[in-house]
């Protein structure tokens, strides 16, 4: 399972864009593949961006180039499009009224039929991403003025959305109406700065104001902050892998604690589950709050037995089957004192293909561990996720096509057991119908059209010669 993108804006301040690479800096867990910051001073527009992770792509030389008082920035793992130079963000372009830059987190559902309808109306699209797809239809709407154009627009997207645009001199932060993709506000002296996480408003030290909410624009320009609103609200759909997986533990997401959520689903599994066992043990590091509070509530002692390398890089060389087969060691290796002879808690996030899991667990059998139960802080995942997480097709998630009981066995523990869907909904600090739940259930909130694949994205954009 891998995360979607991460996104910035600063809004005034004469070191935007150092604000926005701390900014990228903390929200590096969003997106591991590319990275980028686009500025803008005095009519002109200045960017930098690569593949790689923050601390290697900008340094202090390009970030002096990245002049002015406005900038925004990205972080990306790619759900749509492929991986390669022309696609990582923010996107930017140049026309007659000035240019526009985006930044996009999420995933849009009707990608397809407004790919085909801009290319059918002459558009070239030069990416495979359907965060361009905003660019085009920006630039088609001939009114110009952007405040007008944007709640239109947003009314044509489907799907999970948070964007930040800067359009010349002012900086526009869109959230989608059913509100899938967290977005916040800050602001650090006379400077507005809107971010993924509130992790990120941290870094910057940076008060927080507020969260954009879902179906608003906020605008953010000379004359200060503004907003549009739908007039028509829709049922809210925030995505509870936020609090389960994805962001950081220091943050306030949908305006409460992912701590303090993780505990809570931890305390709900021991009391759903309580298994006789020498100690708790988490998986690093997402599974470690949940683990704690499952500690907390039965009452045993919780052993960091699992010790992770934090210098191994998403590039990590593995030449051979030698090395591959060695890659659960590489990125955490058991502590044998802590595990020989004991009964074990296992405390993990979730389980997608089973894969990983099963590694980790021979590993701690060949460490000593004598009992080793697992428990999952989410209930099983069951359909693919069309929001902007790369949760696999149906068909590679273990929970789809096995019961538990097959689960336990392929990946080798005495025992698996999963939080209720109820028990999950009610460790929450919001109410239960706020949430979106359908990687377990199957009922999604908006209408699917599933987007095409990255392969056939590339197929279809590839040069070549037609043949008679």
């Amino acid at each position: 399972m891998k995360d979607y993108c991460g996104v910035v804006g600063v809004y005034g301040s004469k070191h935007a864009s150092q604000l926005a690479y701390l900014a990228l800096y903390a929200l590096q867990h969003r997106g591991e593949e590319s990275t980028g910051i686009v500025s803008f001073d005095r009519k002109k527009i200045y960017q930098h961006k690569g593949q790689g992770l923050v601390a290697d792509i900008f340094k202090e030389d390009s970030l002096k180039k990245l002049k002015g008082p406005l900038a925004i920035g990205h972080v990306r793992y790619s759900t749509t499009g492929s991986s390669t130079p022309k696609n990582v963000q923010p996107l930017l372009i140049n026309h007659k009224k000035g240019f526009i830059a985006v930044a996009h987190n999420g995933n849009l559902t009707n990608s397809v039929q407004l790919r085909n309808e801009l290319e059918d109306a002459g558009s070239i699209l030069q990416t495979t991403m359907d965060s361009e797809l905003i660019l085009h239809l920006l630039v088609k709407d001939h009114q110009n003025n952007y405040s007008g154009k944007l709640l239109p627009i947003m009314n044509r997207l489907e799907g999970a959305f948070s964007f930040i645009i800067m359009i010349n001199d002012a900086i526009y932060a869109m959230r989608d109406p059913h509100g899938f993709r967290p977005l916040c506000i800050g602001k650090a002296g006379d400077a507005y700065i809107v971010a993924s996480e509130t992790c990120a408003l941290d870094m910057v030290q940076a008060a927080y104001v507020r969260d954009v909410e879902p179906g608003e624009i906020v605008i953010i320009d000379k004359n200060g902050l503004r907003s549009l609103k739908q007039p028509e609200k829709k049922k809210h759909a925030f995505c509870i892998f936020e609090y389960i997986y994805f962001s950081r533990p220091d943050s306030n997401i949908f305006g409460q604690s992912v701590y303090l959520t993780r505990k809570n689903l931890g305390r709900t599994l021991a009391k759903e589950h309580p298994i006789p066992a020498d100690m708790v043990m988490p998986i690093p590091d997402s599974g470690t709050c949940a683990a704690l509070g499952y500690a907390e509530e039965s009452k045993l002692p919780l052993e960091m037995a699992f010790v992770r390398n934090h210098y191994i890089g998403r590039t990590f060389i593995q030449p051979s089957q030698l090395i591959r087969d060695f890659k659960v060691k590489v990125k955490l290796n058991p502590v044998r004192d802590a595990l020989k002879d004991k009964r074990i808690i296992i405390v993990e996030d979730s389980i997608v293909r089973g894969t990983t899991s099963k590694g980790r667990v021979r590993a701690l059998r060949e460490a000593g561990a004598r009992e080793i139960h697992m428990m999952v802080s989410c209930p099983p995942i069951i359909s693919p996720c069309f929001y902007g997480i790369d949760f696999p097709t149906k068909k590679e998630l273990i929970a789809s096509s096995h019961t538990i009981e097959k689960m336990r066995e392929f990946i080798g523990v005495d025992s698996l057991k999963f939080i209720s869907l109820d028990g999950m909904l009610n460790s929450m600090l919001l109410p239960r119908e706020e949430f979106c739940t359908a990687c377990f259930t199957g009922n999604y909130p908006t209408t699917i059209c599933k987007p095409p694949s990255k392969k056939a994205l590339e197929k279809a954009r590839r040069p070549g010669v037609k043949k008679d």
